[in-house]
This record gives structure tokens, sequence and C-alpha cells, in this order.
């Protein structure tokens, strides 16, 4: 039964990892008149290229990947150049149900590029283009992600495509946010976590937690079971990787609060103060959850 519901969900790969719905929302309070003028296009712009651009070869007629992208303009200058906080969002649909699961909840602190009013948005694998190719490259992240969740490690071709967007960044003059740098997101960071042998058992137990809530409400022991096996898996890395990664803070980001409702039963509350350890920056969500 346990390998039928592998194929159905692998099947289901059809229905929802197929290309994005995105909703995109500029926030443009910080700078003047003038520079929002500029930009006037710009959301319309943007929506246009996410949801209209084709980012997989694969020929999937089902539902979309429900995803945001919430873009906050910090600083402009009157000749297009500008900086902007974005906040990524995406979602998963949990199988055979009408709830979907917080897939990515990423806040990129530093996104630096230029706009002219009108132009055209086109991707090129080989330049890199300040707007065009961060986008692509959030896009591929998002489709990746949700590839991992249904297939063990079907994400890679897409955070393949994600990690040479990322080395164009890093050698652009609008590096800034691309580079890697200690203690601090990085968009090449996050992609190098993913490709990174260090981390395969993790990826390897996200995929085992999506079957865990894809499969908890018609069986909660092994949905417990394979939420916990995450949990114990990211224990024993605990000393072989660095858990201040790009990778493991996004994880636990989207993450933290789910796994505290799909855990809230569970018998052996000491699972919530191994979360602690791996995740300290979220203690008082396991603090509460051992106290019920």
């Amino acid at each position: 039964m346990k390998y039928m519901f592998f194929f159905l969900i692998i099947f289901s790969i059809s229905s929802f990892a197929q290309e994005l719905n995105c909703t995109v929302s500029i926030n443009m309070d910080n700078i003047s008149n003038a520079n929002r003028d500029l930009l006037s296009d710009f959301q319309q712009n943007l929506s246009d290229y996410m949801n209209k651009t084709r980012f997989t070869t694969d020929d999937w007629g089902g539902d979309k990947i429900t995803c945001s992208l919430n873009i906050f303009i910090l600083t402009a200058t009157d000749n297009g150049s500008y900086t902007a906080q974005v906040v990524v969002t995406s979602l998963r649909p949990i199988y055979k149900s009408t709830k979907n699961s917080l897939m990515l909840s990423i806040n990129d602190p530093m996104w630096a590029f230029t706009y002219q009013k009108g132009q055209a948005l086109l991707a090129h694998q080989a330049v890199y283009d300040p707007v065009a190719s961060f986008l692509d490259y959030y896009a591929y992240m998002i489709i990746g992600f949700d590839y991992d969740s249904w297939q063990e490690f079907g994400g890679t071709p897409y955070f393949n495509k994600a990690i040479n967007i990322s080395n164009l960044g890093t050698a652009s003059r609008f590096s800034k946010g691309w580079v890697r740098s200690s203690g601090t997101y990085s968009r090449i960071g996050l992609v190098e976590d993913l490709l990174n042998d260090k981390y395969r058992p993790f990826r390897e137990a996200f995929y085992q937690y999506y079957y865990g809530i894809d499969i908890f409400t018609k069986n909660k022991t092994i949905g417990e079971e394979k939420i916990v096996y995450l949990i114990k898996t990211l224990q024993a890395l605990k000393d072989k990787v660095d858990f201040s990664s790009p990778l493991l803070k996004t994880f636990f980001d989207a993450k933290s609060g789910e796994i505290v409702e799909y855990l809230k039963d569970y018998q052996d509350k000491n699972i919530f103060n191994i979360l602690k350890k791996i995740d300290p920056s979220h203690t008082a969500k396991y603090d509460a959850a051992i106290t019920g």
C-alpha cells in the first residue's frame, strides 16, 4: 500500500509541479513620486514575466505553483538604479487535501538592479540581466523545491540552472545579494548548499517529510514518523554541517510553525528540545509546544 501511495504521489506531479501562478506586489513608499513614475509599469512587467514565461520543458496541464514576490523598493536614482528587499513565498498543495504547505518564505534583503520604463525583460542563460536573471533564479528555486517534495532529488536540474545564474550574478556589477558572506543570506549560498553532498541527507529527509504530511490525515503514525525522521536526520548532521547555512535557515523559517502543528500531539516532547538545539532561532515556538 505504501508503494502504491508513492506511485500516486509521483503521478500527481503532473497536476501540481508545473509552472507559476505568481502574485507580484511593489511597495514604493520609500522613494519619491518622480521615481515611482519611472516604475509605473514595473509590477505588471514582472507579473507578466513570471506568469507567462516557460521555465520548464515539461508539458503539464495541471495547477500552477502558487507563489509571490513582495518587493519593497529601498532606494532609487534618477538614472534608473534601484535597490530592493524582496520577500519570496511559495505554497505546495497537500496531497488529496484542500490545504497548502508553506514551501518557501525567503526574506532577500538586497536586490540591486536597473530598470527603465517600458523595458523588455528578456532572459539569456549566458548573460546576466539584473532583473530577468533575478526572476529566473527564484522561478527555478520555487520549481526546484516543489520537485524535491514530490520526487527524491527531483529539483536538481532546476537548482543547477539557479547556480548558473548565481555564478553570473556574483561576477556582475550587481553582485550584492549574490556573493556568499558569513552569517547572511545569499542566493548563491542557498543553492550551493542544496547541491552540496554534505546536505544530501537533508534533501532525502525533506522528501520523506513531505510524504509524511501528505499521508498524515490517512495515517497519523506514519506521518509523525516521517516528520521526526527529518528532525533526527538534522540532529545527526549537527556536527557535520553549518547550521547557520542559508539552506537550513530557509527551511526552518518556512517550516518551524508547520512542524509544531503536526507534532503538537506527539508523545515524546523531547523532540522539541532537539529542535531547540538545531533551530535556536525559533525556540519560543518549541517552548510553547512543550508546555502545551
